[in-house]
């Protein structure tokens, strides 16, 4: 009689439910891997091409059949690359200015995200609409007015113009405002106000631990812009003390072009942003799968 009445309780039993849960759970199957292959080959072939000609002479550009294999002239045109252009100087440049500009654009991106998603004061949303209003405005709209700024304070050739105009962005402050405004909960920063912490304690002790995943691919795309500009470093600074971009257009300048050089200093400048993913992207990962589990 007790088992008459748990199986009506459970009511009928559906043949689709019962089917799906027979059933063994599929992989990826073989087309998902062989478009995953494609995609990849795709990606890292020009890497592994540009590495290619970089350790042959000029005539591997235009060899047929191509060559597929590395050669024997690759330390021989690295250093042709820095005795062409003053690339060493170049490299410093851009580390000096992505490093700078990078850590100063998570922390006060991180710090402005913190105050107008959990702080409340008079103007809030006005001023990160007028914040996230600049980012409509192309950036070559502000070379002339910025230049001649940057002549008034006598920064031109100098790396403060490059520095200090990117110090903070606007995509960042919104970046950083929408995922501190879920990601942190309000009671977690009332239970720190109530153990006696200050707004600034609770933004280095609270705040930045959580915001690190979104941090390092702020961080990262940061540094990925900051190290590929090219128009305004061109603009402001000299020939004599470039950033790596600049130093790259002076390898391809001249009545001829040799491929071989401009690959190998490609290859060198390709090499940081490589570096930095590899050190972000554990961050970057774990933030990922951390959303992944709580979703």
């Amino acid at each position: 009689m007790t088992t008459i009445t748990t199986r009506a309780a459970a009511g009928p039993r559906d043949p689709e439910t019962a089917r799906a849960r027979r059933a063994p759970r599929r992989g990826p199957g073989v087309w998902t891997y062989a478009a995953l292959a494609a995609v990849l080959l795709g990606s890292f072939f020009p890497i592994y091409w540009s590495l290619i000609v970089a350790s042959h002479d000029e005539s591997a550009v235009s060899q047929v059949p191509p060559a597929l294999l590395p050669g024997g002239h690759l330390l021989e045109n690295v250093g042709e690359v820095f005795d062409t252009a003053v690339f060493g100087r170049a490299l410093l440049n851009s580390f000096i200015v992505s490093g700078t500009v990078t850590v100063s654009v998570v922390f006060f991106s991180t710090l402005a995200g913190f105050a107008f998603a959990k702080l409340r004061f008079r103007g809030r949303e006005a001023l990160l609409a007028a914040a996230v209003a600049t980012t409509v405005v192309p950036h070559q709209l502000g070379v002339i007015p910025l230049y001649i700024l940057m002549g008034e304070l006598g920064w031109t050739g100098r790396l403060e113009a490059v520095i200090v105009p990117g110090l903070v962005t606007a995509f960042g402050v919104f970046f950083m405002t929408q995922y501190l405004s879920s990601a942190i909960p309000d009671e977690l920063l009332e239970a720190g106000r109530v153990d006696g912490c200050t707004t600034l304690r609770l933004y280095w002790h609270v705040v930045l631990p959580a915001a690190r995943p979104a941090a390092a691919v702020l961080g990262l795309f940061t540094f990925m812009q900051a190290w590929n500009d090219f128009f305004w470093p061109l603009v402001v600074l000299t020939p004599e003390d470039p950033t790596v971009q600049v130093a790259l257009s002076t390898l391809a300048s001249g009545y001829t072009t040799d491929f071989s050089l401009v690959l190998t200093g490609t290859v060198l400048a390709t090499v940081p942003i490589l570096l930095v993913f590899a050190v972000l992207g554990r961050q970057i990962i774990g933030g990922i799968m951390s959303g992944a589990i709580k979703g």
